[in-house]
């Protein structure tokens, strides 16, 4: 199996998706161990002092005026997870709580937060187990950490709560640790806030998106290049020199790998000669690589920002490398819910104009010879219609999750927290735009590849085929009357969300970007 080791470094997103989606091993290095150590006596020097210190010897938030005495630290520390183990709502994914969770140990094994190595052993010891503490939709508002999701994480490291197992059944957390022979954490001065003041759940669920988007980008520039063929579309727009004298990145890698796709094509070139002639292709084909690229440079962006903060250690105190310990803000989302906004609009964009290609091939005015809906008998059969309703759907859901979370702000902690990130709530949008985004290429990818299989007598590129191929063999059935459509359906959206449109193409062209 897969390991991961922590070290004081911060971590990479594959790491993330390794122990997230692949359910890597966690150890954690002695170099992280030492630092740990070493952070922790210098909280327990200051806890000794008779002056009060935020987050060791004091009450949270609003409630920091009140200094606290050393027989009541180890209740004040429980205590804080406890209550702010507060959420509601829906259980969270379990890939989504392991990022969490992985990246707070992260945080602590920089030596910053002053957290005990034997309580960074225990986080490693119950990701290794398996056990996925039970984490609700709500309860963060991005600021001051991931709170209420992060301190039911806490609370499982404490064996309390509720938690699920390897077995996918939902326990009290006690019995799961006791099952794997894990001792749960005494909490000792500062640990408890440091157990909860963090990113790491927006942060998690951006590099799980970025993953995924990074996928399906090239997925979308390679149903672009399909509806291209199907529609009897010229490449010509697709040459290198066009997209050099605008040099955005992104618009470049789309439209080569476009052309790509399309090489050896006996479908691309026909739009003169075809019945209905025009000069030029509509927007939302011959515009296909500036609208991706564009959201690919965002997404490059968005793993700059990712990068940085995975290399962070946020918390609130954090204990320096001259042995200072400093209150801060870094704890605040706003860089991370920025970018969860940016991405979740250009997916909302890339989703739009897959869907008016789709429009167009089922429009029998547009789709230059094509039968209506590319039913087999039309009127008797109705085709793909409805598929391009549910495709209209997905993305009219879309362009409202990509209204931004992060230009909200409610004030909390009696005006102590008065400016928040909304950042969670960011990242559980383009959470939901991610999955909405995979459907709807997926019903472009599935009207496509009919459209190709449709025009007898003309032969499609060599990688086009070879999609069509295995899309057909991974159970999306092409022509024919109508028949019951959401299977064919749902294994194209397998097909794309799984990788196998991809893997299909490059065996013809090799890596696309």
């Amino acid at each position: 199996m897969h390991t991961v080791v922590v070290g004081t470094a911060g971590t990479t997103g594959a790491d993330v998706v390794a122990v997230a989606r692949g359910l890597a091993r966690v150890e954690l290095s002695p170099e992280a161990l030492d630092a740990m150590a070493a952070a922790r006596e210098v909280v327990d020097a200051l806890a000794a002092k008779p002056e009060p210190v935020y987050g060791v010897s004091t009450g949270f938030g609003a409630l920091a005026t009140r200094h606290i005495g050393q027989d009541l630290r180890t209740r004040l520390q429980r205590n804080i997870v406890r209550s702010h183990a507060a959420g509601m709502g829906p259980r969270v994914e379990r890939e989504v709580v392991r990022a969490l969770m992985f990246l707070r140990l992260k945080t602590v094994a920089s030596g910053r937060t002053g957290v005990r190595p034997q309580v960074a052993r225990t986080m490693a010891d119950v990701l290794n187990a398996r056990i996925t503490p039970v984490v609700h939709e709500f309860g963060s508002l991005g600021c001051s950490g991931d709170l209420a999701p992060l301190s039911h994480c806490a609370l499982t490291l404490m064996g309390e709560g509720d938690a699920e197992g390897p077995d996918g059944v939902v326990r009290p957390a006690g019995e799961l640790l006791a099952a794997h022979g894990i001792e749960p954490v005494e909490l000792r001065e500062k640990e408890g806030l440091a157990l909860l003041n963090g990113t790491d759940g927006m942060l998690g669920m951006l590099v799980m998106a970025i993953a995924d988007l990074q996928r399906l980008y090239i997925s979308a520039d390679i149903t672009a290049a399909l509806s291209l063929e199907a529609l009897l579309g010229t490449a010509k727009v697709l040459a290198p020199e066009l997209h050099a004298i605008r040099p955005h990145p992104g618009q470049g890698v789309s439209a080569a790998n476009m052309l790509r796709v399309l090489a050896g094509s006996g479908l691309t070139g026909h739009f003169q000669q075809d019945e209905a002639p025009r000069v030029q292709d509509a927007y939302s084909v011959r515009c296909a690589p500036q609208v991706a690229g564009a959201g690919r440079d965002t997404l490059e962006y968005a793993g700059v920002v990712a990068g940085r903060e995975l290399a962070s250690a946020v918390d609130n105190p954090v204990v320096l490398p001259d042995g200072r310990v400093e209150s801060n803000g870094n704890f605040h989302g706003a860089p991370v819910a920025y970018v969860l906004d940016f991405l979740a609009i250009a997916a909302a964009d890339l989703a739009s104009i897959a869907e008016r290609r789709t429009d167009r091939l089922l429009d029998k005015n547009r789709s230059h010879g094509l039968p209506p809906f590319l039913a087999d008998d039309p009127g008797v059969d109705s085709g793909l219609m409805i598929a391009q309703y549910t495709q209209a759907a997905l993305v009219s859901e879309m362009k409202r999750l990509a209204v931004p979370a992060s230009v909200d702000s409610i004030p909390s902690s009696a005006m102590q927290e008065d400016h928040v990130s909304m950042g969670w709530s960011a990242a559980r949008k383009l959470r939901t735009a991610v999955g909405h985004l995979t459907q709807v290429i997926a019903v472009e990818l599935y009207a496509a590849t009919r459209a190709v299989e449709l025009r007898e007598g003309l032969t499609p590129a060599p990688a086009s085929s070879a999609a069509i191929d295995a899309l057909r063999a991974a159970g999306a059935q092409g022509p024919g009357p109508d028949r019951f459509l959401a299977p064919d359906l749902a294994a194209a959206e397998a097909f794309v969300r799984e990788g196998g449109l991809i893997a299909a193409v490059e065996r013809v062209t090799g890596p696309l970007a």
